[in-house]
């Protein structure tokens, strides 16, 4: 089917059969196929601007920082001493933005593979694509397997801002990419990636759980609240070398003065530790009770 009809995009999909989920689209702001992906901005009737790759949402403005945020501050606040940061992926800016406020953040090295992402984001999506303004910033168009590979025991967190597990993505859910996050960590390391939603599968959330259990002693599974994602979840799978911290209850807690001045919307301590806290049909399908 195609994705627009009639002034309505619709995400339809098999990696979640016999759903979708629709916007109203008051306009294509820009449409192109790239070297790696289909690559679509609009305007919508209530979500604002919309970046879709290959005809999967992967932001909106309106509820994009409940993801960015998450996604960001659970590894850093949960590590002691955070100095430097890889994110892999993440093309439109919204993970870099989150990463540079931290206050113990002192680099961040970013990889994204598709260059037009980052100039699009740019140019249509500035409320996020600021993070690239970023002086503690460095941005590498490329492959992150290969940066990894040449950037042994050099970083505190990994950031993993992947689309979903389809396609080239696949490679980013398993065993081997964990190693490989692994081998590029400092002692004490935390990695962070996307880990899907155990509404749409929790056999594959299980799986990519287990493929970062065998690197790392030490790993949970927490999820935001983010509505224009599938059954408005989206899940983190956390890994970390250190057996005795415990991620759930971050080391760095912000007051609320602190929360408004960093300018999140959606983290706060709070929120940090409730993310871990799961249904119970989802604890004991993950084995994380």
């Amino acid at each position: 089917m195609d994705s627009l009809v009639k002034g309505w995009f619709s995400e339809i999909t098999d990696l979640w059969p016999g759903q979708c989920f629709s916007l109203k689209v008051n306009k294509v702001i820009h449409e192109e196929k790239s070297e790696f992906q289909n690559i679509k901005l609009v305007e919508t009737d209530t979500y604002g601007r919309v970046l879709i790759l290959d005809d999967v949402i992967q932001c909106t403005e309106r509820d994009e920082f409940g993801y960015q945020e998450l996604i960001s501050m659970i590894p850093i606040c949960a590590h002691p001493n955070p100095e430097r940061v890889l994110i892999v992926g993440g093309g439109d800016g919204g993970v870099a933005r989150e990463v540079v406020k931290h206050p113990a953040v002192k680099e961040v090295y970013q990889v994204e593979i598709d260059g037009r992402v980052v100039d699009l984001s740019k140019k249509y999506l500035p409320f996020m694509a600021c993070g690239f303004d970023s002086p503690k910033l460095n941005l590498t168009i490329g492959d992150g397997f290969e940066f990894m590979k040449n950037h042994k025991e050099q970083f505190d967190v990994i950031i993993t801002d992947s689309s979903d597990p389809v396609g080239p993505a696949v490679s980013l859910f398993q065993e081997s990419y964990f190693q490989l996050m692994k081998n590029a960590l400092r002692p004490g390391g935390i990695v962070c990636s996307q880990g899907s939603s155990f509404w749409i599968d929790v056999k594959h959330v299980k799986e990519t759980i287990d493929a970062c259990g065998q690197h790392f002693k030490n790993v949970s599974y927490a999820c935001a609240v983010v509505p224009s994602y599938p059954c408005g979840n989206i899940g983190f799978v956390i890994g970390c070398l250190d057996e005795n911290i415990d991620l759930s209850n971050p080391v760095h807690k912000f007051t609320n003065e602190e929360v408004d001045k960093l300018n999140f919307r959606y983290y706060t301590t709070k929120v940090h530790q409730a993310a871990f806290v799961l249904p119970r049909y989802a604890e004991k399908a993950l084995d994380l009770s």
